[in-house]
């Protein structure tokens, strides 16, 4: 069951973090409308909409994944509770982990701007933004691999 629950988990982080990526896009794209363009700018929202909406399920489906791994080796007692707490790469990843929910949110914000036409941003600081992700997945992906410390 272990092996079916972090297969799941990497598709369903995989599948957020394109929403991560994404979203970031439409927002340079949303940045780049001529204000009488309201039927571009219309259609970018939809689409922004559904996909931080989306993206959202899938972080939850995610964590909710995630939490099972953590636990899962506790609950079903093939791990030797004794052996000390997690080592420092599993914090670090949490870090991680929290820092892109909380540019997930972030994104949310980002996009309410954009409905309230508040946006005060340019298209090349959201090309800059859209990179973050790209280096948090990075980061993660690398910390999980290698588990460097």
């Amino acid at each position: 069951m272990y092996l079916w629950i972090k297969a799941f988990h990497i598709v369903f982080v995989a599948s957020w973090f394109a929403g991560l990526f994404y979203l970031p896009r439409i927002f340079v794209n949303l940045a780049m409308v001529e204000p009488a363009s309201h039927a571009e700018r219309e259609r970018l929202l939809l689409m922004a909409r559904k996909l931080q909406r989306f993206s959202s399920i899938l972080m939850l489906v995610a964590l909710a994944l995630g939490l099972a791994l953590w636990i899962h080796p506790w609950v079903t007692s093939h791990v030797n509770i004794a052996s000390g707490p997690p080592s420092g790469w599993l914090h670090a990843k949490l870090l991680l982990v929290a820092a892109a929910v909380g540019y997930q949110h972030y994104c949310r914000r980002l996009l309410r701007e954009f409905e309230a036409f508040a946006n005060r941003r340019s298209h090349r600081w959201y090309r800059v933004f859209n990179e973050a992700s790209v280096l948090l997945f990075a980061a993660i992906v690398i910390l999980v691999v290698v588990k460097p410390f």
